[in-house]
């Protein structure tokens, strides 16, 4: 049970054992999320999305909402900040910790979906609305939830995975060779056809 100004509150049954501390503000569609300091106390409402385990860490993340009424809000989510991205088109938000995966209903900002001890490093959205991941060696896209990932397979074997932007419908992303690290690249994933090539 969760306590705020001195009332009990309990979080939805359909969360447990999540714990996500709800408040009184109309929210509405999210549309932008930023990876920010911890706020002052009061500087906006918040809300905290954590999950039972004896395996958390100390760390936390704040992530700034911004609503499409213009409104603000943050979110406090158990782990160290990764990435934070938005897809207008499926409407969900994905918060990616060192601890956890959230995945949110961008129209009521609740937990759809949790997945815990990500190897995940780095995070963006196709202009499909397709949430892309990568680790250090493999990039991946999701499916229908988080336990069905798609390993989008390259020219090469890659490591060091890091991604550079969109241009279009392409993500630019340098890597070096698998065992052979002196040979640096740079790299497109097309998600027109979710293949992956070497620039030239």
């Amino acid at each position: 049970m969760l306590r705020i100004n001195g009332s009990a509150i309990m979080p939805p049954l359909r969360q447990a054992p999540n714990r996500c501390v709800p408040f009184s503000v109309d929210r509405k569609m999210i549309v932008k999320g930023e990876i920010i300091n911890q706020p002052y106390s009061g500087q906006f409402d918040e809300r905290i999305y954590d999950n039972a385990s004896p395996w958390n860490s100390q760390s936390w993340t704040w992530i700034k909402f911004l609503n499409d009424d213009l409104t603000e809000w943050a979110g406090q989510f158990r782990g160290a900040p990764r990435e934070v991205a938005v897809s207008d088109k499926l409407q969900q938000t994905i918060v990616l910790t060192s601890d956890y995966i959230f995945r949110l209903d961008s129209k009521t900002a609740d937990v759809l979906e949790i997945e815990s001890q990500p190897q995940y490093h780095s995070l963006t959205v196709a202009p499909d609305g397709t949430f892309i991941f990568a680790d250090y060696y493999n990039i991946e896209r999701l499916q229908d939830e988080l336990k069905r990932m798609e390993t989008i397979k390259g020219p090469i074997e890659m490591d060091m995975i890091k991604f550079l932007g969109w241009t279009a419908d392409k993500l630019l992303f340098t890597c070096d060779e698998f065992t052979n690290w002196d040979r640096h690249l740079e790299m497109e994933l097309d998600s027109r056809d979710w293949a992956i090539k070497i620039r030239e």
